[in-house]
């Protein structure tokens, strides 16, 4: 193996997967910005609103992410006339457009469903009490069912945040020179495929498991209320350390049970 080559292309692998980074940063704040409204129009029972969306969601989630590349990038030139009286050709001609163009709607139906997910896998009971409380529309949503619902689509999120990224490999098809690409160049000028592919699978490889370590500490963060101390579960004495009755002032233990008088 020639280690020589892999050192010389460390900076243009590293410039390559920096646009890698970036593609995929953009796409998933767009496209989460704009999976949310389309979640709670998913969820909507009038069939006339979660009729459309389930339409895009399905379209995007049934095709490759590839085909969808070429559809956008080379499909955009036969109405170029069209996109030329918008003002819109001067967009859909760049290939960094049209990649982040599909990326942000093929990420944008992913979160979309996820969320989806997650606001129907709500407890109901949870719900009910907000509504007893005088909640309902916006508010239900902002301070109840939201928030709930994005801890539970985190662990599914951190999944479709990787696929993407691995994803953005294909972009290097439209003359984009992410890390894939530049990759791909290298190579065809030194032939030396194991070492620069293999650097370059690595890169994505640590950015991965980079991601996936971010995804776990939010987790755990959020996850705080779900973990008891053990130490202050009933029954259970540390020395040193007053238990519950003797904090409240009870004189009864935990397995005990006091007499109620008939006064």
């Amino acid at each position: 193996m020639d280690y020589q080559i892999i050192i010389d292309s460390i900076p243009a692998l590293l410039g390559g997967l920096g646009l890698t980074v970036e593609l995929t940063a953009i796409s998933l704040l767009i496209g989460g910005a704009a999976a949310v409204p389309l979640a709670i129009l998913r969820v909507s029972p009038n069939p006339l609103i979660w009729g459309p969306v389930f339409g895009y969601i399905f379209f995007f989630r049934g095709t490759p992410l590839l085909v969808q590349i070429f559809l956008i990038y080379y499909g955009g030139g036969q109405f170029r006339p069209v996109l030329q009286d918008m003002g819109l050709w001067v967009y859909f001609r760049e290939p960094y457009f049209c990649a982040l163009l599909t990326l942000t709607l093929n990420t944008a139906a992913y979160t979309a469903e996820i969320i989806r997910g997650a606001i129907q896998a709500v407890p109901h009971g949870e719900v009910e009490a907000a509504r007893a409380c005088g909640m309902s529309g916006q508010l239900l949503y902002r301070r109840i069912i939201l928030p709930k619902a994005f801890r539970l689509a985190l662990p599914a999120y951190s999944n479709e945040v990787v696929f993407l990224f691995q994803s953005t490999s294909l972009v290097s098809i439209i003359t984009l020179m992410d890390l894939t690409g530049v990759a791909r160049v290298i190579v065809a000028r030194s032939f030396d495929i194991y070492e620069i592919y293999i650097t370059a699978g690595l890169l994505y490889l640590a950015i991965t498991y980079g991601i996936l370590g971010i995804f776990r500490v939010v987790e755990h963060r959020l996850s705080g209320h779900l973990r008891g101390r053990p130490d202050e579960e009933e029954g259970e004495f540390t020395p040193g350390k007053p238990t519950r009755a003797a904090a409240t002032g009870s004189t009864t233990g935990p397995y005990e049970t006091k007499e109620i008088g008939r006064g």
